[in-house]
């Protein structure tokens, strides 16, 4: 199986939105590719707790059966959905997927 943590670093403004209302988009927006790929295994999508001092706004814990469900999890029109946004508002971006 294959870990899949992604964690945003949003701008304060973007979009029309402020950084909380984005954030929330963002994770709407991810909810969406929660089932979009067969072989996943556990995906949930956290917000930073207001008035918590953190380093990133968003994270996606995610793990897939195997690298070819990752890889049809990344190029699913959903999660193209989601990137397109995501790439608006962001500041920053961390990632790391590892065996487990």
């Amino acid at each position: 199986m294959i870990r899949h943590i992604v964690m945003w670093k949003l701008k304060d403004e973007a979009e029309g939105g402020t950084r909380a209302q984005n954030a929330k988009k963002m994770r709407e927006l991810l909810e969406n590719c929660r089932d979009v790929a067969p072989g996943t295994r556990e995906f949930e999508v956290g917000l930073a707790a207001p008035g918590e001092e953190s380093t990133y706004d968003v994270v996606l814990v995610s793990t897939f059966d195997d690298q070819t469900a990752l890889d049809a999890y990344q190029v699913h029109p959903e999660h193209e959905k989601a990137k397109a946004f995501i790439g608006k508002v962001r500041e920053s971006r961390q990632c790391v997927d590892y065996v487990i």
